[in-house]
């Protein structure tokens, strides 16, 4: 596999939050974000104020929670829930036979956003489903202070911002697809309480060593998806933050028992090797590298959309490379650090008992098992 350095520089089509919500976009331009011959993903600008510091906050958690002691991580795991609640490190199958070992992530149930009382779907007919009914898990407050109310505040402004885009996505499959039901992606975000969110953090690359070493010889180069093998999403609408790069050469600045992550954390504006980050593969199959401004979110289409409309919205294909190792290229100016990649992705999906496929008769519930069985 090679990146195309041609058009690694083109552009994700931006909108602003204020057009979503006056439905005042152009049809043309939600056809160059999902159309044929589109990258499939949309970057949403002029979010509220309080989107940057949230982002930055969570982000930074990621870090502190990757620090904790084995056992406390441990604590934090779900085995019955296949570690898709809470903490999960080397349980998830991108590559065939292959564990993913390059990145932890938390993983929290946002029935919340529903129902604040709720922490996972109900179990009424999934009994045999923890992976969407089992409540969620979070660290003390002596652990990680604020990390839950921080996590679903972000996710909650994700999610509302989800529904606008997804009102946005109807409308355009009003248009290009037969049958389609008016309203239904709007409907599916709003009302889900099976979307889960996904706190990533990718660890750096031991120094000299290229990351993907463990499966194979070949350098960073010859294997661009080295920090997360090449996938899609199984829901219908993702939503993602930039990434935050932090440098964990030395150990993380102390946490204080009652504050926000501190400010000293050695964050970077941008990954020091131009190279490291988020590749989709378009509808007309270039590779593309996608850069999200920190004050922004993008949204990205997934495997259940593609199914409820025959393949009008596809997924999204799509990697995240890892810096090159010591041993890179002249032009990177990363030697010495180890620079970890944290961010966050909302999977927005349908109920479990909503049909997603009318031919086959097959519920979210079943569609979802078999993407579950496929990866873990």
């Amino acid at each position: 596999m090679t990146v195309d350095k041609q058009n690694m520089a083109q552009n994700a089509v931006a909108v602003s939050l204020n057009d979503l919500r006056t439905e005042t976009i152009p049809f043309e331009t939600l056809e160059a974000a999902f159309g044929p011959s589109s990258l499939g993903i949309l970057i949403v600008k002029d979010l509220p104020s309080k989107f940057v510091p949230l982002r930055h906050k969570l982000l930074s958690f990621g870090s502190y929670l990757t620090d904790l002691p084995a056992e406390e991580l441990e604590a934090l795991s779900c085995p019955a829930a296949k570690y898709l609640v809470g903490w999960s490190h080397g349980k998830e199958t991108l590559r065939t036979g292959h564990y993913d070992t390059f990145k932890g992530s938390y993983y929290v149930n946002c029935a919340f956003y529903r129902n604040p009382s709720l922490q996972n779907a109900p179990a009424d007919s999934f009994h045999n489903f923890p992976e969407y009914t089992a409540p969620n898990i979070w660290p003390s407050e002596k652990l990680l202070p604020g990390f839950r109310e921080t996590f679903e505040e972000l996710c909650t402004l994700i999610i509302d911002t989800a529904v606008l885009v997804a009102k946005a996505c109807d409308r355009y499959a009003m248009k290009n697809v037969e049958g389609y039901e008016a309203g239904y992606l709007e409907r599916v975000v709003k009302t889900s309480l099976t979307t889960k969110a996904r706190l990533l953090h990718y660890f750096p690359p031991e120094p000299a060593t290229p990351p993907s070493s463990s499966h194979s010889d070949t350098s960073a180069d010859s294997d661009p998806d080295s920090w997360c093998a090449t996938h899609v999403d199984h829901g219908c609408l993702t939503g993602l933050t930039s990434a935050l790069y932090i440098d964990e050469s030395q150990p993380l600045p102390s946490l204080a028992p009652t504050s926000s992550p501190p400010s000293t954390l050695p964050t970077l504006p941008t990954s020091p090797d131009p190279l490291a980050g988020l590749y989709i593969r378009s509808r007309t199959s270039t590779l593309v590298k996608v850069s999200i401004p920190a004050d922004c979110l993008a949204f990205q289409t997934g495997e259940t959309l593609e199914v409820i409309t025959g393949g009008k919205f596809r997924a999204v294909p799509h990697f995240v490379r890892g810096p090159r190792p010591e041993a890179g290229d002249g032009d990177w100016e990363g030697k010495g650090s180890r620079v970890a990649r944290n961010t966050l992705a909302v999977f927005t999906q349908p109920n479990l008992g909503e049909v997603v496929d009318r031919e086959g008769g097959i519920t979210f519930a079943e569609f979802a098992r078999g993407v579950v069985g496929r990866n873990t």
